[in-house]
């Protein structure tokens, strides 16, 4: 069972919460919802509120197209809301919270492998 894109906007007043990703999409193509849920151990929570949404695969033009509603995720994260890794590092990319040090660590080992790439190309061109 999914939960409702939208969100039910019913949940425990004392409950903790969550800011995280809810896949959706195909095999293959992934699609993520941005919502607030209750922090439980269950696999299905119900969701309380969408705030956003994030295509991970590039388009045409090579680029991730991400929507927030940031006046959102400022009430929710004001109310005591948790805000799940993968979603510090996004809301980090777009300004919203200071840059996430996996995104560092991350562009760090892309400059080493393309600089590695670069210097396999040139030795095979050498030989």
């Amino acid at each position: 069972m999914l939960p409702p894109a939208s969100g039910t906007g019913v949940y425990l007043k004392n409950s903790a919460k969550v800011i995280r990703f809810v896949r959706q999409g195909c095999t293959n193509r992934p699609f993520f919802h941005i919502v607030v849920a209750e922090r439980r151990n269950e696999q299905y929570m119900p969701v309380i509120e969408q705030l956003g949404t994030h295509d991970p695969l590039p388009n045409e033009n090579n680029e991730k197209l991400t929507s927030l509603n940031l006046e959102r995720i400022r009430h929710w994260i004001g109310n005591g809301a948790y805000v799940s890794k993968p979603v510090e590092e996004l809301l980090g990319l777009a300004g919203f919270f200071p840059i996430h040090p996996n995104s560092f660590m991350n562009a760090w080992r892309n400059r080493l492998a393309m600089q590695k790439a670069k210097q396999e190309a040139s030795a095979e061109e050498k030989a």
